[in-house]
C-alpha cells in the first residue's frame, strides 16, 4: 500500500482517484470544489483543505489539472504542493500541460523531490474501467518505482526521459484534432453537395478514419454531445501542439487548422461540450447538451 495524494477530481480525476482508492493505495484528496470529493471520502479517502496539507504525508503526489496555468497554481502557490513535499517523495504530474511547463515545474520543486510526467490517453470510459495508456517520462528506475502505482489506471509505456510523457501526449492529441476536424469537413463537403446524412456516415465509418467515425457516430446523428473529452480541453491541447511545433522549428499546418476549428467552436459557446462536437460547428448546426 502507497500513500497517494491526488489533486484534481475533475471528469478524469475523479475515476482515477477511485481505482487508486480500489486498488488498497491510502489516498488524500483535494480539489478546488470540495464537495466533489464526497463520494470517495464515503468509501474511505481523507480530504485535505489545501495541496500542501494534502502532499504532507504522501509518498507521491498525483497531478490532475485543467491547464497549465492551474497547475503553477497548485503546485507553487500559496499553500501550494512544493510546501508540504516531504524529502524522497515524488510528484507525478499526469496533466496536459507540455514538455516545457513538465521541465519547469521539475526545476523549482524542492531538492530531494522526484519528478515524473505521466500524462493518459482516453477518455472518461477508460478512466474509469482502468484502461487508459499512460505516456511516462523518467529514468528507468524511476519507471519501475511507480509502474504499480500507475498500472491502476491502465497500461503505462516508459517512452524517455522527464518530458517526453508530455511530448507523447502531444503527439497523440494532434492527431485527434486532426481527425475530428477533418470529419467535420468531410461533412459539412457532403451536407453542401447535397448527400444524405446518414448515407456519408456509412462511408466514412468504412474508410481511412473508420474508427472516429464510429464513436462518435451516436452524438453527430443525435446532435447531442455529452462530454467524454471537454471541446475546450481539445482546443487548450492543439494550443499546446502548435506552440509544442513552433518551439521545435515544425510546421503543423493541419494541428494550426484544427486548432482554428476547436478555439472557434469555443468562443461559440461549446466548450462544455464533447470535443466531437466541433463537427456541428464546422456544418453550421446545432450541437446541444445533454438534458439534465
Amino acid at each position: 500500500m502507497t500513500s497517494i495524494a491526488f489533486l484534481g477530481l475533475g471528469q478524469m480525476g475523479a475515476p482515477m482517484a477511485a481505482r487508486l482508492l480500489g486498488t488498497g493505495h491510502e489516498l488524500t484528496l483535494w480539489n478546488r470544489t470540495p464537495e466533489k470529493a464526497d463520494p470517495l471520502v464515503e468509501k474511505g479517502a481523507r480530504l485535505a483543505p489545501t495541496p500542501a496539507e494534502a502532499s504532507r504525508a504522501a509518498d507521491a503526489t498525483i497531478t490532475m489539472i485543467a491547464t497549465p496555468e492551474a497547475l503553477q497554481e497548485v503546485v507553487f502557490g500559496r499553500d501550494g504542493v512544493a510546501r508540504g513535499l516531504g524529502g524522497g517523495s515524488a510528484l507525478i504530474e499526469m496533466s496536459t500541460v507540455g514538455p516545457e511547463v513538465v521541465r519547469s515545474v521539475a526545476e523549482r520543486l524542492p531538492e530531494g523531490i522526484e519528478m515524473i510526467d505521466a500524462p493518459v490517453l482516453g477518455s472518461v470510459p477508460q478512466a474509469t474501467d482502468g484502461s487508459l495508456k499512460v505516456f511516462v517520462g523518467t529514468t528507468d528506475e524511476g519507471f519501475e518505482r511507480w509502474r504499480g502505482v500507475l498500472e491502476a489506471f491502465g497500461t503505462p509505456m516508459h517512452v524517455g526521459p522527464l518530458g517526453a510523457g508530455a511530448s507523447m501526449k502531444l503527439v497523440a492529441n494532434s492527431t485527434l484534432g486532426a481527425l475530428m476536424s477533418g470529419l467535420g469537413e468531410a461533412l459539412s463537403l457532403a451536407q453542401g453537395l447535397g448527400l444524405e446524412p446518414s448515407v456519408v456516415l456509412d462511408v466514412l465509418a468504412e474508410s481511412a478514419i473508420g474508427v472516429t467515425v464510429k464513436s462518435k457516430r451516436e452524438l453527430i446523428d443525435s446532435g447531442t454531445f455529452p462530454p467524454r473529452f471537454k471541446l475546450s480541453l481539445a482546443a487548450k491541447d492543439l494550443r499546446l501542439v502548435t506552440e509544442a511545433a513552433e518551439a521545435a522549428g515544425r510546421d503543423l499546418r493541419v494541428a494550426r487548422a484544427a486548432r482554428s476549428w476547436l478555439e472557434e467552436a469555443d468562443r461559440a459557446g461549446l466548450g462544455d461540450l464533447d470535443y466531437s462536437a466541433v463537427t456541428a460547428h464546422i456544418r453550421g448546426v446545432e450541437a446541444r447538451a445533454p438534458m439534465s
